[in-house]
């Protein structure tokens, strides 16, 4: 993401429109930005440090938020090496760990519009969505947080913590990964339950494993919603919902000892 105080674009992102002016990011308004503000205005409240604020609205009525300081993985490949390292892990399961358990409590107004459409019910919590590595703030040898909340919303655990697994590990098929500098294919495993490890993930890891197959394909629906919606973004990306497809296909053939691990 650039840092240009004086307003200009901040780098990454598919959608773009975003600008840093000072401490402040000014991004379009979307029909799910009230839904979002509940949330981050939520998580203000209680104290949960990971996301930006909400400042109100520009001139322009393009919403404005906090700016998060630190380091992004930009537009540039292959990504920094904390993006594939242990503490990445550890710091990423340990902060969506914290999500889920303060927005367990999160009774979000009726009638809020979510990015999916979803609605709240009792026992879910709301996840972040798209907590990857291109909308990860890293500062001083740690995560800070994550920027870019559009797709935040009512969520199971498993489904919020599928994605991260899928971006994080990474549990994309190869063509999706190496680019950003990811090799390292025989250790996901012990990747993976790193990850699940510091979530504190307690639940059946084999299950899981359906979890994550089925949340790369929920990822290539909606892309190719969106893109038959016409949005020219989503068009472009009909490519990735073929990947995300391919991974589901390749998650669903990894033996039983990859998503057991040594337990």
């Amino acid at each position: 993401m650039a840092q240009d105080p004086d307003g200009a674009r901040m780098a990454g992102g598919r959608t773009g429109g975003a600008v840093r002016r000072g401490d402040a990011v000014h991004r379009p308004v979307r029909p799910w930005t009230p839904a979002v503000h509940q949330l981050l205005r939520y998580l203000e409240g209680v104290g949960f440090d990971g996301a930006p604020r909400v400042l109100g609205f520009d001139d322009q009525g393009q919403e404005v938020l906090s700016y998060l300081d630190g380091d992004t993985v930009g537009d540039d490949l292959p990504w920094p090496s904390w993006v594939h390292s242990d503490t990445a892990l550890t710091e990423v399961g340990a902060w969506l760990r914290r999500l889920h358990d303060v927005t367990s409590q999160f009774r979000p107004p009726d009638g809020l519009v979510w990015f999916a459409g979803q609605r709240w019910h009792p026992g879910l919590v709301h996840g972040h969505h798209d907590a990857a590595p291109y909308n990860a703030v890293w500062r001083d040898g740690g995560l800070v947080g994550f920027v870019d909340w559009d797709t935040a919303g009512p969520s199971s655990r498993e489904l919020d913590l599928a994605f991260t697994a899928l971006a994080w590990v990474p549990l994309l098929i190869p063509k999706m990964v190496e680019p950003q500098g990811f090799t390292a294919f025989g250790d996901r495993s012990r990747r993976l339950h790193l990850l699940l490890d510091a979530y504190g993930y307690t639940g059946d890891r084999l299950a899981f494993g359906a979890e994550v197959a089925s949340r790369a394909r929920v990822n290539a629906a909606g892309i190719r919603r969106l893109a038959a919606g016409g949005d020219p973004t989503y068009v472009a990306l009909l490519p990735v919902a073929v990947d995300f497809e391919a991974a589901a296909r390749q998650l669903e053939a990894l033996p039983r000892s990859f998503w057991l691990g040594g337990r």
